[in-house]
């Protein structure tokens, strides 16, 4: 519980009559900069700088949410990006705006990060010379440990109230609602409405101290918009799990890894409300944290194999351990819905660095000849709906099915479209015979292409004694009898690759949009999506026009096929060192690769639209205006 502050009049004997003069290079970005807050991990910050993002969302106006933290639980340095975004930009800007330096260790490099013409705000409680160096920044001084410790009791509180006041500093130079900011503390303190008061006492003292000593607001403010209407703020792996929720899935096993656990906290916290028999109290639900990745895997192909929808999630390290289970569902035939939360790899890696690093790993998981499917989102939004596919085309074509997020969609906030459901969805529970259906069968055989698409019929445990079979990883026949023979052994596995081509059927077909008619496309998947669709508006403007695929699913359909033939030139986004997905499309399609060109980003932070500008522009001269207007009028 946080201790009564101070009114903000008792800071007045701190206050003199400083005011401060913007740069001459400073230019007006209302609605469109870029926040960075620079603290210490473990220091309570995160509370600070959700509230001021949902504080601007709730003015109207987009913006997205990056959080760029250690791995370890307390004491390392720790970025928090806010991008204010008139045009609804969903990726990294590549650019600081504004930076708040609550972090001593780090003041140099984040003094250097600020653009010409930016503002820097730290706290002048211990004076910092060498912050006044840079003649192109405004430098503004809070003296907020100052304030906090003349006002609250405790380090521990103090640290915290600290962090609260820099974001009252924020709503002054920005022209935040208070009341607004004072209805956001209710909802997130509703069972704590003691701290609301507190709490909102602290940004009044951030917030009058800015009104009183600088001119508020500044060039690089917020005004009301209506532009978030009939959208939300969610991060992916909360999607995932409401995704999973709502597809039906009752059983979910895992073992603890970032960036995924929070997918499984939320779809816990999703069923102790909604799979709870609300006469008996019992759960409806299954939730195991397993020994370890392969437990897990091997828990979950168990219970879909026993008729249940199950799931586990899991990132990089997971994925290896789990090679040889997710082997055996494929050759068994067993639905297996996996979710890949990616980070920065190999071995242990960067764990709180985003990556699209294991593209290749689960597109052929395990030893012998696999494929698996795969899903690719591209945000939050589609977290939630891919789910709800990966379950229905595990069950219809009896196969693992991999959905290969990342750290930038999982655990980032987007503002994304309200989710819409559809109250009529029923499972797609694939081929599975009831019990009339197999009391009129002479005899049931497991592994036998029936309708000639490589899809066989299943049963379920207990259903009917004349339905059973034996479920083997070993060499087996269509009958579903053991075999070592050559032909039964090949007559099997190539039924699997029938299946495979069923798949490019199934699965969702890739996102293009050819409106430039041009013969240089960008192909791209996953998280890249936002940065390749505002570096294309950048390049439209500085006279090069690109086509765009964003490809959705692995197997490729026809369309992925269509638009790598139609163009001359292809620039392949991803966010790996090895050209992962570039090495897929030529394995996988008849491209020419010497029409590819990649533009690999993989330090960890998500691909920013200048990245992507950059790697284009190095290669296609622009046109002049004047000649892509001919151009246009001869077309």
């Amino acid at each position: 519980e946080s201790p009564e502050p101070a009114s903000p009049a008792a800071l007045s004997a701190h206050r003199g009559a400083q005011t401060f003069e913007p740069s001459m290079a400073s230019t007006p970005g209302i609605n469109d900069f870029v926040i960075k807050i620079a603290t210490v991990n473990g220091t309570g910050s995160a509370s600070a700088n959700t509230l001021l993002m949902k504080a601007i969302f709730r003015s109207g106006v987009p913006v997205v949410g990056k959080n760029y933290f250690p791995s370890n639980i307390q004491g390392l340095p720790t970025w928090y990006e806010i991008r204010v975004t008139r045009d609804g930009h969903v990726a990294r800007s590549g650019r600081v705006d504004i930076m708040v330096a609550m972090n001593a260790e780090t003041y140099a490099r984040d003094v250097r990060e600020v653009a010409p013409g930016g503002y820097l705000i730290y706290d002048s409680t211990w004076p910092r010379p060498a912050l006044l160096k840079r003649e192109d920044i405004t430098v503004i001084g809070v003296p907020l440990a100052r304030m906090c410790n003349e006002n609250f009791n405790g380090v521990r509180t103090r640290i915290l109230m600290k962090n609260i006041c820099y974001a009252g500093v924020l709503a002054a130079l920005l022209d935040l609602d208070l009341q607004l900011i004072r209805e956001l503390l209710a909802q997130t303190y509703a069972k704590k409405p003691q701290l609301v008061d507190s709490n909102m006492k602290a940004i009044e003292l951030g917030y009058e101290y800015a009104k009183s000593n600088f001119d508020c607001p500044l060039p690089l403010r917020v005004e009301r918009m209506n532009r978030t209407a009939g959208h939300i703020m969610i991060d992916g792996n909360t999607a995932v799990a409401l995704g999973c929720l709502y597809a039906g899935a009752t059983v979910a096993a895992w073992y603890p890894i970032t960036p995924s656990t929070s997918v499984m906290d939320a779809f816990k916290s999703l069923c102790d409300r909604w799979r709870v028999d609300p006469q008996t109290g019992r759960k409806n639900f299954a939730f195991i944290q397993a020994e370890d990745e392969l437990a897990a895997v091997g828990m979950v192909i168990g219970a879909s194999w026993n008729g249940a929808r199950a799931f586990t999630a899991t990132s990089g390290p997971g994925i290896s351990l789990m090679n040889e289970f997710l082997g055996l569902a494929y050759y068994a035939e067993v639905p297996t819905v996996v979710f890949d939360i990616q980070r920065a790899g190999p071995s242990t890696g960067m764990p709180t660095r985003t990556q699209q690093c294991d593209i290749l790993a689960c597109a052929y998981a395990s030893h012998g000849d696999t494929r698996h499917v795969c899903l690719y989102p591209a945000n939050p939004e589609e977290c939630f709906y891919m789910a709800v596919q990966a379950f229905d085309l595990a069950e219809r074509l009896q196969t693992p099915v991999l959905v290969l997020s990342d750290l930038d969609i999982g655990m980032n906030d987007w503002m994304c479209p309200e989710l819409r459901w559809d109250d009529s969805y029923r499972p797609d529970r694939g081929k599975v015979l009831g019990r009339e259906e197999i009391e009129k069968l002479d005899k049931f055989y497991r592994y036998f292409d029936k309708d000639g698409d490589g899809i066989p019929y299943r049963t379920l445990p207990g259903v009917h004694p004349k339905a059973a079979y034996f479920t083997r990883g070993s060499g087996h026949t269509q009958y579903g009898t053991y075999t070592e023979d050559p032909a039964e052994y090949r007559l099997v596995v190539d039924r699997l690759k029938k299946k495979w081509e069923t798949a490019k059927k199934l699965v969702p077909r890739a996102v293009i949009d050819a409106t430039a008619g041009s013969r240089i496309g960008i192909v791209s998947l996953g998280s890249c999506d936002g940065a390749v669709r505002e570096a294309i508006s950048i390049l439209r403007s500085r006279g090069v026009a690109v086509d765009y695929m964003r490809v959705r699913a692995f197997p490729f359909t026809e369309d992925v096929e269509r638009f790598l033939a139609a163009h001359d030139l292809l620039f392949v986004v991803e966010q790996n060192r090895d050209a992962q997905f570039r090495a897929l499309l030529t394995l996988e399609t008849g491209v020419d690769k010497a029409k590819l060109r990649s533009l690999l980003h993989y330090d960890g932070m998500p691909v920013s639209s200048d990245f992507i500008v950059e790697g284009v522009l190095a290669e296609v001269r622009p046109v002049a205006p004047a000649a892509a207007d001919r151009a246009a009028a001869v077309q």
